[in-house]
């Protein structure tokens, strides 16, 4: 899978984030801090990142800054982005299974190592819900990015 990542920080939860995503067999591509000589503005980088999604150069995109709000933000302007701000797994699991995001935001102060690798787990295991309400609310969302 294609996935761009976004960090307004070079902090090590950010860097493990990569590694990760690549362990797990993902091509990522970088934006912002981690990526040298790119704006490292969280708007910026986010929205960067979140980009890649609906142009079909990235799968799903992962953004991060400090606490992950701005991120978060700044990636749901970019139309067809559903970007969820997740702290557990159990949100990440909600978010892909009954918003269908395909963008995921991250906390650089509240995630350690061992809980990213959890939402990691639920992010990748859902899979988007196909329940005639959840996809009727998931559609509503995206007429939303035209009015």
């Amino acid at each position: 899978m294609r996935i761009s990542v976004s960090s307004d920080m070079d902090e090590p939860v950010a860097r493990f984030l990569v590694e990760e995503l690549r362990r797990r067999g993902h091509e990522v591509r970088t934006y912002g801090a981690l990526e040298p000589g790119v704006d490292p503005q969280w708007a910026v980088c986010s929205e960067a990142a979140a980009r890649d999604v609906p142009a079909g150069a990235a799968d799903l995109a992962v953004v991060c800054c400090w606490t992950g709000t701005g991120a978060s933000i700044a990636a749901n302007k970019v139309p067809g982005v559903r970007a969820a701000l997740c702290a557990d797994a159990y949100t990440a699991d909600g978010a892909r299974r009954w918003n269908d995001a395909n963008v995921l935001a991250l906390s650089l102060r509240l995630t350690s190592e061992p809980v990213l690798k959890e939402i990691l787990d639920a992010w990748f295991a859902a899979e988007p819900s196909a329940d005639t309400e959840d996809r009727a609310n998931v559609a509503h969302v995206g007429r939303l990015d035209a009015r």
